[in-house]
């Protein structure tokens, strides 16, 4: 029973712990390998399985190293080998995910890095070759970073040259500079300390080798690398020396560094005026900002699931941005996790660092775990906009040898200097440097945690929402979208197709102005945008059912069909009186305010926005414009059915007609599911757009009462069946019904059921003709009204539209 309840020997957490990781990368692996069945909902799909060879590579080395670190090394630390191999591997499947081919580079380059662990174990862990040779190290470093002055390289063949190799091999000398520039300086420092603590001589010479390492870093512009020696170097002195003067020195001149970057180099300058407000030019310079933030919040709570996001949409999204590739997978949830596992390495560096058996390797553990805190934070603040983009990578995660093979070089190192239990740790007589940089990595990774949470949960939904997020369309072509019907529920719009090719048709063109369009390139309009969540599976379904599909596919249940109020035959009859006029029609219904045709001329045909759009924007009739409830124009003596109906033979003073604009709604944007015109205001020009006037003639047809508008009418749910949608306003008695009669009848047309008024308006050189129109008070059938807007000096035709369309409603 004792033997039973024992503690676990750091041998056996590690074993335990590595098979943890282990069976977390084989489900992440499998759940790869299914993700095209997901996505398309389909078995029939070509299934992912090059990543499984890095996965076994991973399983073949850290079992390796299982074995020989158990023979070797017992009582290391049981939890940095752990975490950074699931790291490492983490980090390669999602390569693999991202990139193929690159994954199976990262997979030859995580055997080589390997390789050199487990070699590396068999050195001494009193690491004096490192100590005995600082200068020929640093030296080594320094001479391999200006070589690519002369013989630098970029293997993508455009960019910065801070490569030395060829043939597909390639090393980033400015990588490994940093490991051994902290073994030079621990060696340096442990050396002269305490026995030397004046500060001139202390650190002269070190000043002249982190001024070396600089001025190589500028002239090569890699100064996201230059602020990471900076930090490195004002954190060594800072716990070697305990002198807490050293941070705000060093700040300053990092702010400094920074302000001067800022003026001489444009790359500077461009990456922090897109850190300041990324929202200035999101498709230019900065892109890969906004679309790293878009993938966060596309990532949720919970992630779109392994291979179901949208990664690949971020540029360089296997290195700068592979914190965002893993957010939009695997959500907050697995960021967190990423940043705990970061937290909890660096906390396992500085405990190593804090019971060093001496002072050098005291040094030298806390600057390597300084390195892989500091490096880590830098890059995911760039990814998530708490700090401007440095292009640095993240160690054991992003993709590229020379940043892998530094980051295993310095996980040996703190594996050799933690697994020393018969030395008794050094002395400490000031422990609060250490515990300072522990603090100051924990509120860094803290800090990221927060702002992560933050683009995630409150800025999420209005990211997604954006035109630009192209993660919409991607889900369009897997998810069947739902259709737009008339109110006999024949289609409008309609999405056809397979998973994988669904393609959104538009079978009457003629009403994209009120319908709009939903577009890969151009986004959403009209009623395709306003009920999107309805037709993306977003609303209506159950609560369960979204869950389930975001769960299992990463996408939302198929969408939602919508009933319009809109009559297909009154609305192709509409269209066509209008022709080639500009202008728009509104009928409504009086009674119940449910809009039976909407029409605006000139009209586009969505089917053809991606070769129509440039002309189309440049169009100066405005096509895109719904001028039925979008446009805006000057009433004038349109309004005068409804002074008589008040009451009032002459045109009432400005205070009282202000009053009775109040009571038919001119002062109130109308509440439909569709972008409408905003309204006027009291004191200012009155401008009304035709929804606005038709709703007021309603008043002479419904007894005096202003309908409150209907457009959107029902939600086929997949639960309940049609669901009715209500109106999202209440109707408004503004007449007397008998003042109301009286004005109708003395506007009826002879031998007609209905009654019309034709005005017009010019301002503005421009001249506009209203036509007004509606059923008689004693009309049996669903009282009507109409209003026609030309852009044009001809009232007559405009009335003519209107009482065609009247006959043609009143007489079907």
């Amino acid at each position: 029973m004792k033997r039973f309840l024992a503690p676990a020997s750091p041998v056996q957490t590690q074993s335990r712990l590595l098979r943890l990781a282990g069976v977390f990368l084989f489900l992440y692996s499998l759940i790869l390998t299914l993700a095209p069945a997901a996505r398309a909902r389909s078995w029939a799909v070509d299934y992912r399985w090059s990543h499984w060879l890095g996965f076994v590579v991973w399983v073949v080395i850290f079992t390796l190293a299982q074995f020989l670190s158990r023979r070797r090394l017992p009582d290391a630390d049981p939890y940095i080998l752990p975490i950074a191999a699931l790291l490492a591997g983490w980090g390669t499947l999602t390569i693999y995910r991202l990139v193929p081919g690159f994954g199976l580079r990262q997979t030859a380059w995580l055997l080589v890095c390997g390789l050199v662990f487990l070699l590396g174990l068999r050195l001494s862990p009193e690491l004096r070759f490192l100590r005995r040779y600082k200068y020929l190290w640093l030296t080594s470093g320094l001479l391999l970073t200006a070589l690519t002055l002369f013989f630098g390289t970029n293997p993508t063949g455009d960019g910065l040259r801070l490569w030395l190799g060829c043939c597909g091999v390639y090393l980033q000398p400015s990588e490994p500079l940093k490991f051994l520039f902290i073994v030079y300086l621990a060696a340096y420092l442990a050396d002269r300390l305490p026995q030397s603590l004046r500060p001139l001589p202390l650190l002269a010479p070190t000043a002249v080798v982190i001024g070396i390492a600089l001025s190589l870093l500028f002239v090569q512009r890699d100064l996201g690398t230059a602020s990471i020696f900076i930090f490195l170097y004002t954190i060594i002195l800072f716990v070697a020396s305990g002198k807490k003067r050293i941070l705000p020195i060093s700040l300053v001149g990092l702010a400094f560094a920074g302000v001067a970057g800022y003026f001489l180099f444009d790359v500077v300058r461009l990456r922090v005026d897109a850190w300041v407000n990324p929202w200035l030019d999101p498709s230019g310079r900065s892109f890969q900002i906004v679309q790293s933030l878009m993938a966060v919040a596309n990532g949720g709570t919970s992630g779109r699931g392994p291979g179901l996001g949208s990664p690949g949409l971020v540029p360089v999204a296997i290195s700068d941005f592979v914190f965002t590739a893993i957010a939009e997978e695997t959500g907050l949830v697995g960021t967190l996790g990423l940043l705990a596992l970061i937290g909890f390495f660096a906390a396992r560096g500085i405990r190593t660092a804090m019971r060093a058996p001496d002072n050098f390797r005291r040094i030298l553990a806390a600057g390597l775990t300084a390195y892989l805190g500091a490096q880590s934070i830098l890059i995911i603040g760039g990814n998530i906009r708490l700090l401007p983009l440095t292009g640095v990578t993240l160690p054991f995660v992003s993709y590229g040898g020379s940043s892998l093979l530094t980051s295993f070089l310095a996980l040996l190192i703190l594996f050799l200097i933690s697994s020393q239990p018969e030395e008794e740790p050094a002395p400490l007589p000031k422990p609060q440097p250490y515990l300072i940089l522990a603090g100051l990595i924990g509120l860094g990774l803290f800090a990221l945690a927060a702002t992560n949470a933050w683009w995630t949960v409150w800025r999420g939904p209005d990211l997604l929402e954006r035109t630009d997020n192209a993660r919409r369309s991607i889900a369009d072509r897997y998810v069947k979208r739902g259709s737009l019907l008339d109110r006999h529920e024949t289609p409008i719009n309609l999405t056809e197709g397979e998973p994988g090719d669904y393609l959104r048709t538009y079978l009457y063109p003629a009403l994209a102005p009120l319908t709009g369009y939903t577009n890969p390139i151009y986004g959403q309009s009209g009623l395709e945008a306003s009920l999107d969540f309805y037709l993306r599976g977003l609303q209506g379904n159950p609560a369960s059912s979204i869950w389930w599909d975001h769960l299992v596919y990463g996408q939302p249940p198929p969408g939602l069909n919508v009933r319009l109020s809109l009559d297909l035959e009154l609305q192709r009859q509409a269209d066509e009186l209008l022709g080639d006029h500009t202008g728009a029609i509104v009928l409504i219904n009086a009674a119940s305010g449910e809009i039976l045709a909407m029409a605006s001329h000139p009209t586009f045909d969505p089917n053809q926005l991606d070769t129509q759009a440039s002309t189309l924007l440049q169009d100066p009739g405005s096509p895109l414009l719904d001028r039925a409830a979008q446009g805006q124009y000057p009433p004038g003596d349109a309004l005068q059915p409804f002074f008589q109906a008040a009451g009032y033979n002459l045109w009432p003073s400005q205070s009282i007609a202000e009053a009775w604009y109040t009571a038919l709604g001119f002062y109130v944007t109308p509440e439909l599911s569709l972008p409408v015109a905003a309204a006027s205001t009291p004191g200012s020009a009155l401008r009304l757009s035709p929804l606005q006037i038709a709703l007021a003639a309603a008043t002479l047809s419904s007894d005096g009462v202003r309908p409150a508008p209907r457009l959107v009418m029902a939600v086929d749910t997949p639960t309940q069946g049609w669901v009715i949608l209500p109106a999202l306003s209440e109707s408004v008695t503004v007449f007397a019904s008998a003042s109301a009669a009286d004005t109708a009848q003395a506007l009826m047309i002879s031998g007609q059921p209905f009654w019309q008024w034709n005005a017009q308006v010019t301002q503005a050189n421009q001249t506009f003709s209203w036509s007004l129109g509606g059923t008689l008070p004693d009309w049996q059938g669903a009282p009507l009204a109409v209003v026609i807007l030309l852009e044009e000096n001809d009232p007559n035709r405009a009335g003519v539209i209107g009482q065609t369309l009247l006959k043609a409603a009143t007489h079907p």
